[in-house]
């Protein structure tokens, strides 16, 4: 949520911020309103309870007792004046960050730079390379190498559900496997660090496997189950839970309530989960194959971070997505994402979209999202400096692999003229295979 005195100090600035992200600046004037009036209440609350304190002191019991009735009545309307209050407070989403391209909708995003495969990158090419024979898509591919079969799992469970068999199966754990070597070698953190700063932390990442189910309260607090989000969430009502649609829903209150020691900063997690969406607003769009499914493996980074370092830890993590995209040789390209395209707890969001050759087009396999104090102030995470200040500390999330989307970018382009699939260089010693047949 944003700084509440931020909204009382300067509600233009935020009504221009969130009218970038297409939001009501109504909403600003109707919390104001709200919060006076709760602010109102808290004291008048106040102030009949010292006034309670004092007619006790002087033993007027039955003024006493009158004034007992009014705290009574006051605390009854607080609760209510409270909810409201948050509510409104909660539909205002974060504000965007100064360099984020101002649009209405995804028309505005803007391409920052492409890279090819490794080949065309050495030879100094930046559009992908075209194969000498039309490439299938990975639905066609799956189903004639066995590794994939949609048709049974729509049986089994409905649409957007899959079995991955065989060489897939090896595949996926295959980029798990290397993913948690990568994250947790600081050598290599440390070479792409330095292209962000010098001396920029090196701090490895920690491998978390996180629930797979949140409580509504907590789902609140990460920002992801506000009004109009619902609809995408899977809802357990008999135990009142949801399934999270991505492993960063959990990680994000790893530290809820915590004041954390500044010099343990930047606290870095790599998660690992199977995930959960609706997928309400894409009636119809990607409905065959794996690209858009209601149950996916995905590996996601968390990290918390001092507030000065917010920006930094957001470019270290696109960097490490782009260093583990070209590893593999795909063709890709990042995205900075407009206003209107964003989501609500965003102030930056950076995409890669990697290049499909079966479906002759980008798409998008990577988000970064730097959320600034956003989550945190809902959660309550604080960082204690070293005179004993605290302040909220600033949260990244990003996708390290969503394991589908990267099955299809893999199968897609290396693929072979003879159906088969040659399996990426840097996988091979994971897999224990060199290629699907």
């Amino acid at each position: 949520m944003l700084d509440v005195e931020l909204i009382r100090k300067d509600p233009e600035k935020v009504k221009r911020g969130i009218a970038k992200k297409n939001a009501d600046q109504g909403l600003v004037d109707e919390f104001l309103n709200l919060d006076k009036k709760w602010r109102e209440a808290v004291q008048k609350t106040d102030e009949l309870r010292a006034q309670l304190n004092k007619l006790s002191k002087e033993r007027k019991i039955d003024e006493a007792k009158k004034v007992k009735e009014m705290i009574k009545a006051a605390e009854l309307e607080l609760p209510a004046l409270e909810k409201d209050r948050e509510a409104v407070l909660y539909k205002l989403p974060n504000l965007p960050d100064d360099d984020v391209p101002v649009s209405r909708d995804a028309s505005g995003n803007k391409v920052l730079r492409k890279w090819p495969t490794v080949a065309k990158a050495m030879a100094g090419k930046s559009e992908p390379t075209k194969s000498n024979f039309k490439p299938k898509d990975h639905i066609e591919l799956g189903e004639q190498l066995g590794i994939l079969d949609t048709e049974t799992a729509g049986k089994v469970s409905g649409s957007r559900f899959s079995y991955l068999k065989g060489g897939a199966v090896l595949l996926e754990f295959a980029i798990i496997r290397w993913v948690f070597d990568i994250l947790t070698n600081e050598k290599i953190l440390k070479k792409i660090a330095a292209k962000v700063g010098k001396g920029y932390s090196s701090k490895p990442f920690i491998p978390v496997l996180p629930p797979v189910m949140i409580k509504p309260e907590i789902f609140k607090k990460m920002a992801r189950l506000d009004p109009g989000q619902e609809e995408e969430r899977y809802h357990l009502p008999k135990d009142e839970l949801y399934l999270i649609g991505s492993a960063e829903h959990t990680l994000g209150p790893l530290h809820m309530g915590e004041a954390i020691a500044e010099e343990k900063f930047p606290l870095r997690y790599v998660g690992f989960s199977t995930s959960f969406r609706r997928e309400a607003g894409s009636y119809g769009k990607d409905v065959k194959g794996i690209l858009r499914q209601h149950q996916f493996d995905k590996l996601e980074i968390e990290s918390f971070t001092a507030p000065e370092n917010s920006r930094k830890e957001q470019d270290f993590i696109v960097a490490i997505q782009e260093y583990l995209v070209q590893e593999l040789g795909l063709p890709y390209q990042v995205v900075h994402i407009a206003t209107g395209d964003m989501g609500g707890p965003d102030a930056r969001q950076i995409d890669i979209e990697v290049w499909m050759p079966g479906q002759n087009q980008y798409r998008e396999t990577h988000t970064s999202d730097m959320m600034t104090d956003y989550q945190a102030r809902r959660l309550g995470t604080k960082i204690r400096r070293a005179d004993g200040k605290t302040e909220f500390v600033h949260m990244n999330d990003a996708t390290v692999f969503a394991i589908g989307r990267i099955l299809i970018a893999i199968l897609e382009n290396y693929q072979t003229k003879e159906g088969t699939v040659k399996i990426p260089r840097v996988l091979r010693k994971y897999s224990g295979i060199k290629e699907i047949r």
